[in-house]
């Protein structure tokens, strides 16, 4: 099953995200096939503040467990979290 994470930053905390980048991506890197699809909500002036990050797990609780490693997580950087199974429902690749 599908389960996305929709996560959105604390205020003026654009520093504090490229400071735990580096891990966040090595983390998502480790999740493997698990991993459907990861990236940053920007704002207007394109500063990243916050996420989307979609992967495959057997429970929610297994995924709550999946996403609860990421250096994001546990770096405290978002000010609010949800976390819901997901269905794609279309699938056309971007260009």
């Amino acid at each position: 099953m599908l389960f996305a994470l929709v996560a959105h930053d604390r205020p003026g905390a654009l520093a504090r995200r490229m400071e735990l980048r580096p891990d966040h991506l090595k983390h998502l890197d480790s999740l493997g096939d698990q991993l459907l699809l990861a990236g940053p909500f920007l704002d207007e002036k394109g500063d990243m503040v916050g996420s989307i990050v979609v992967i495959e797990a057997e429970s929610l609780e297994a995924a709550r467990e999946s996403f609860g490693r990421d250096p994001f997580m546990l770096g405290n950087l978002f000010d609010s979290v949800t976390i819901k199974p997901w269905k794609l429902g279309v699938n056309k690749t971007h260009k």
